[in-house]
């Protein structure tokens, strides 16, 4: 008989791999309030968010969907893109359907960093794909102060010692005798 060693760690990455299965099979699944009584998906399109050096450059796949069926606001420093994807198929009496490419209403919404100018906000459409460039808010930089050194006391170049009489020996312990 084999002997195995249980390694907790690796039962939990087992147990999250199942979990994220279970939810992606739950959320893929096809929606039964689709028209006329067919199964629907639910549509999400495909965003890519990147950082240029004074823009944020947001692209989003939006095949199959006209500029006008497109809606695009930012309030609040919030970026909703919001639509509708209209079913391109009609209805069949005889015979078998697959419908995989999904249809309806979609809506993201992405948070923008604080001091988004809202005026300079650009989007265009071009081939079912929609850039909207967002221009960075400006960084507040840090103000220097400048430091005085008028109220410091002015240092001394030299320092004056008064010398005694009797001044005793610097390789010697012995204290100087005051003479009395």
């Amino acid at each position: 008989m084999a002997l195995i060693r249980w390694e907790p760690v690796a039962e939990l990455g087992t147990i999250q791999n199942e979990m994220n299965r279970l939810f992606n099979n739950l959320f893929d699944q096809p929606n039964p309030t689709g028209r006329n009584g067919a199964a629907g998906r639910r549509w999400i399109p495909a965003m890519d968010l990147v950082e240029t050096g004074d823009h944020y450059v947001l692209r989003a796949d939006l095949p199959g969907v006209s500029d006008e069926d497109v809606n695009v606001q930012l309030e609040a420093n919030v970026l909703t893109i919001s639509g509708e994807r209209k079913a391109e198929h009609e209805t069949q009496q005889e015979g078998y359907y697959r419908l995989e490419r999904a249809s309806g209403g979609f809506s993201r919404s992405l948070s923008l960093p604080e001091g988004i100018e809202p005026d300079g906000v650009q989007a265009q459409f071009d081939r079912g794909v929609l850039e909207i460039r967002i221009p960075k808010p400006e960084q507040k930089k840090p103000r220097q102060v400048q430091i005085s050194l008028n109220n410091r006391p002015k240092q001394q170049d030299t320092i004056e010692t008064a010398e005694t009489a009797a001044t005793p020996d610097a390789n010697t312990r012995e204290p100087a005798m005051a003479a009395g």
